[in-house]
């Protein structure tokens, strides 16, 4: 079992210093709190879909955003996962990693559904990967991979043995949208569940919060709502809704046992 730690922030589109900033600052919160893995949003950098990703993006593993997330990760002795947006030779990806608490990037994912609306910014991503640890085996993608065709990414995750699927995600939603009388997030409730409830893992997405600024979405509001799905499928909480829903979601993950057969691992019933 292991503390995990749902940073629900504000993201500034194009502000990468003052995002990182933030960020060092709920890591440091998240750790305070015993927290062993600590989730970020999708593009903590520079904001999803936002123009400076065709001037600023980085480099990865030794890009700024990633070195500064690997000395967070050493320093706090945490596994953390973020969204970034990622620069390699002529290409720029939307990107997300995992990195050890020895500061060891073990994930390097690059979304592979990204929303048509956005492919003037990113690539189309290359890559899944899981990552083995003491704590259990992490899959990660990126926000929309959750919800593309019959659910592939996801489940591929789960067949390549993750025990826990981790997702930087940037929930936007219009200015005018009303949580009360369309109450935000069945749309991950309906993609997360049945991979949980088939492969016994948890998903954990988390979004940020704040205005979009830039890119096609200027004007629309990321609202955060981040939320944890439990092995049986069901939601075990959802965060606030609001544009200045900052927070800091907490839970015990116990990854559910695993048993081989002939045909693949399967989760074992107790």
């Amino acid at each position: 079992m292991f503390k995990l730690a749902m940073i629900q922030m504000r993201v500034k589109g194009g502000w990468r210093a003052a995002n990182l900033r933030r960020a060092g600052e709920r890591l440091e919160a998240a750790a305070a709190q015993g927290a062993e893995v600590a989730v970020l949003p999708e593009a903590l950098n520079l904001g999803w879909a936002h123009p400076a990703a065709l001037r600023e993006a980085e480099t990865v593993p030794d890009g700024p955003t990633c070195d500064f997330l690997r000395e967070r990760a050493r320093h706090h002795r945490l596994f953390v996962c973020a969204g970034l947006i990622e620069r390699s030779g002529d290409f720029v990806f939307n990107s997300a990693v995992l990195i050890s608490p020895a500061g060891e990037v073990l994930v390097h994912h690059r979304k592979l559904n990204e929303l048509e609306i956005a492919h003037e910014f990113y690539t189309q991503g290359d890559r899944l990967t899981v990552a083995a640890t003491s704590l259990g085996t992490f899959g990660v993608m990126i926000c929309a991979d959750a919800f593309a065709r019959g659910q592939i990414v996801s489940r591929t995750l789960a067949l390549m043995g993750a025990d826990v699927i981790l997702s930087p995600c940037a929930w936007a939603v219009p200015a005018d949208h009303d949580n009360l009388s369309e109450p935000y997030g069945q749309l991950w409730r309906d993609n997360y569940g049945p991979v949980a409830q088939d492969f016994r893992l948890w998903i954990a997405g988390v979004s940020n919060v704040g205005a979009i600024t830039g890119g096609p979405w200027a004007g629309r509001r990321c609202i955060g709502a981040s939320l944890l799905v439990g092995p049986d499928g069901k939601e075990v909480f959802q965060g606030p809704y609001g544009l200045d829903a900052e927070t800091i979601l907490f839970a015990e993950i116990e990854p559910q046992p695993r048993i081989a057969r002939g045909d693949g691992w399967w989760k074992a019933t107790k």
